[in-house]
């Protein structure tokens, strides 16, 4: 059950929590600044994502080639690179990319 609905757009939540979260997307409030580069951000994990761009940290490795990146996101197209999946299909044509903005570039 999903009883806490979003006034802007209807969207729901479980909790209250995440509706206040959803609603900064409507508000543009961005109360989590960087503490080196001043960049805002609307939720907590995203500013700490941030937070990688400044450091050297990569703590995710692939666990074929031991190549390291510094968001999750990255390791999970890199991996396709080592199993060939393919899971954009163009509409148009039916050719397949390993990622979003391989097809985009289509």
């Amino acid at each position: 059950e999903r009883p806490y609905g979003c006034p802007e757009c209807g969207k729901s939540f479980t909790n209250p929590s995440d509706l206040h979260k959803h609603q900064r997307s409507h508000s543009g409030e961005r109360p989590y600044p960087c503490p080196r580069c001043g960049k805002r951000f609307s939720q907590q994990s995203n500013l700490s994502m941030h937070q990688r761009s400044h450091t050297q940290e990569r703590p995710y490795p692939c666990p074929l080639c031991a190549k390291t990146f510094k968001y999750l996101a990255d390791l999970t197209v890199h991996q396709r690179s080592h199993t060939g999946e393919r899971p954009f299909p163009c509409p148009q044509c039916g050719k397949s990319f390993s990622n979003k903005s391989s097809l985009a570039r289509h």
